[in-house]
């Protein structure tokens, strides 16, 4: 049986942060066609034939709300250098795109300029998550470069430890 003593949300929070997450940004366009996105770190892949991905979000936040009503979508799998897009995508703002280097995917969704991957997407489902959706993707098309990954581990951004082999 689970502890359910006042602090444990903040323990449960801090025992999925020992799980190290590649970072990505997944992104759509908003109602007036314009493109916005959000950070994601709960992305998974999840079937090989028929290609699909999932990820979840607060059903509170705003681009929750919007793959409600959405289509397509793209995840972008940000690279270790990118991680200032990791933090501008995070937070609540209407320019989320502004100084962003991108390209329309073949669904009409942006995809980031250099990140470490990315896959265009159509909607394929969504799920009840508890305070969160699951999004379930349709693989399109996808894109892959040899950029080192941007990783979220213990509530910071980090990167690969130096190669070797793992013990």
């Amino acid at each position: 049986m689970l502890d359910k003593a006042p602090d444990f949300s903040r323990r449960l929070r801090n025992a999925f942060g020992c799980f190290a997450t590649g970072v990505t940004v997944v992104t759509m366009t908003d109602e007036a066609g314009l493109p916005t996105g959000v950070t994601v770190n709960s992305f998974s892949s999840l079937s090989l034939d028929p290609a699909l991905l999932l990820f979840s979000l607060g059903r509170t936040q705003a681009s929750a709300r919007r793959l409600e009503t959405a289509d397509v979508f793209n995840v972008n799998v940000l690279s270790a250098d990118q991680e200032a897009l990791a933090w501008q995508f995070a937070r609540q703002r209407d320019d989320k795109f502004t100084g962003v280097p991108h390209w329309e995917a073949l669904n009409g969704v942006p995809v980031i300029d250099a990140v470490s991957a990315y896959f265009v997407c159509r909607k394929h489902g969504l799920m009840d998550g508890g305070d969160h959706i699951i999004v379930l993707g349709e693989i399109l098309d996808l894109g892959t470069t040899e950029a080192e990954p941007l990783l979220f581990h213990k509530g910071r951004m980090c990167r690969l430890a130096a190669e070797g082999p793992a013990a």
